[in-house]
């Protein structure tokens, strides 16, 4: 990339481009965007955002925009909105949210409209929901979570509820608890805990319709190896097979052959290039290739041809890097 990227936003565009925009370089935050192209294998420079931001959230419109909020700027933590316009290469500021939150979730509803839920504010972790219209370009409050939470996981379901699970609560631990989101109502309600406490952990729907989540961190132990599947049916946790390397903020990426690619994060031994795959059909894990660099807080885009695409992290590191399946 031209831009050395820690915790940017990594977001996949209708010609099969990728966005990535903002992160932490060095010094500052940065406002700076970049695309990427699979077709010539080349990164160029595209408009800038307005503000400078890290760890904020990004989402695909329906009409091809891609939402950017909140995140860490270099002023404070950001409320702030704007959009990506691929036609023309810029971005226009758009409503800002209720609250302003680093280290957030968020996901697009069936409707279109993106749910954006916890995160770190001024006075803390956050409970707090909101939804963006993307029709309108505004925020309305929608109901709170019942546990604080920040670098927590956030799935849409297939029946379109949304699962939310550990994350740091108030007190900055990691937590088991989970919770469900359901639109039509715009109410959360508790579900089934999971096993290990866990935050910056990472999240996959599987075609099952089951939810893996893996890795993530723990004040007791660190890094955690362990995986655990929601299903949605019963609202209960299993656990599933262990990943063999422990992981906090590494990436997962759902491949078109069902498997989870997961990749790089950290443990006490330093930052990880190392990688794995975990099998639905068995529930087991097995290591595959490693990246060329060692990655935390980086990306991770599921190309149009199945390739996957991991770009920046911890350093900042401006490289990028393919996986190629197929030959694994």
């Amino acid at each position: 990339m031209h831009d050395a990227r820690f915790s940017p936003t990594a977001t996949r565009l209708p010609n099969g481009k990728v966005l990535v925009a903002g992160g932490s370089g060095t010094g500052s935050n940065l406002a700076s965007a970049e695309l990427y192209d699979p077709r010539t294998g080349r990164w160029a420079l595209t408009g800038s955002m307005h503000d400078g931001r890290s760890a904020a959230t990004a989402a695909l419109l329906p009409n091809g925009k891609v939402l950017v909020a909140g995140g860490l700027g270099d002023t404070g933590i950001l409320a702030s909105a704007e959009l990506y316009n691929p036609r023309t290469g810029r971005w226009s500021v758009t409503g800002s949210m209720h609250d302003a939150r680093f280290e957030a979730a968020t996901t697009r509803l069936f409707d279109g409209k993106v749910l954006t839920a916890g995160g770190s504010g001024d006075t803390g972790n956050l409970a707090s929901a909101e939804l963006y219209n993307w029709r309108t370009g505004k925020w309305r409050t929608t109901g709170s979570m019942h546990s604080a939470r920040s670098r927590q996981t956030l799935t849409r379901l297939d029946d379109g509820r949304v699962l939310t699970a550990g994350g740091l609560d108030s007190s900055f631990n990691p937590q088991t608890s989970a919770e469900l989101y359901n639109p039509r109502t715009g109410t959360w309600r508790t579900t089934g805990s999971m096993h290990d406490a866990r935050s910056h952990a990472v999240a996959s729907l599987l075609p099952t319709g089951k939810v893996l989540v893996a890795g993530g961190g723990n004040n007791d132990v660190g890094a955690l190896a362990s995986a655990e599947l929601y299903n949605p049916r019963t609202g209960t946790w299993h656990t599933t097979g262990s990943m063999h390397v422990a992981r906090d903020f590494p990436t997962a990426t759902l491949l078109l052959n069902c498997q989870v690619l997961v990749a790089g994060g950290g443990n006490d031994t330093g930052f990880l290039a190392s990688a794995e795959l975990y099998n639905p059909r068995t529930g087991t894990w097995h290591t595959t290739g490693s990246m060329h660099s060692a990655r935390s807080g980086g990306t991770a885009t599921l190309l149009l041809n199945g390739k996957v695409l991991a770009a920046g992290g911890s350093g900042p590191l401006s490289s990028a890097e393919l996986y190629n399946p197929a030959r694994f």
